[in-house]
């Protein structure tokens, strides 16, 4: 019997940016959804139940600490929510505890190393404190 696949919904204005990150972590054995505005993200938590949701945070209408603050209110209790930018990583770190996010990755993060940190995310649950995965 095989594990159940991690979803992902990963959240970006950048289609080139959602497009590797969909090759690259459904290669990983993740089940992702992208969507590629700050809009609509509250709803899509509620219907599509993801594991995790990789939320950019220079994406324009509603950054991505706004975005989390709206979606954790309909997301189900387990969905972690990660910070995503290419910002400063102690920039990044500091916007993820004040927003409250499960974590932080930055852009420079692709492939196995990205695949490896949301597992990890996903594996210790939430905590409140923000960290990066190992």
């Amino acid at each position: 019997m095989s594990e159940k696949k991690i979803r992902v919904l990963v959240v970006d204005d950048d289609q080139e940016q959602l497009d590797l990150a969909e090759r690259s972590l459904s290669a990983y054995g993740f089940d992702v959804r992208t969507h590629r505005s700050s809009l609509g993200v509250s709803n899509l938590v509620r219907t599509t139940l993801p594991d995790l949701v990789l939320l950019d945070v220079n994406i324009p209408a509603l950054t991505g600490d706004k975005v989390l603050t709206l979606a954790r209110g309909q997301a189900p209790a387990g969905t972690r929510f990660v910070l995503f930018s290419a910002s400063d990583e102690s920039k990044l770190r500091a916007l993820a505890m004040a927003s409250g996010a499960d974590g932080y990755i930055t852009k420079s993060t692709q492939g196995e190393e990205l695949a490896k940190k949301l597992h990890a995310i996903h594996a210790k649950g939430r905590t409140g404190a923000s960290a990066p995965a190992p």
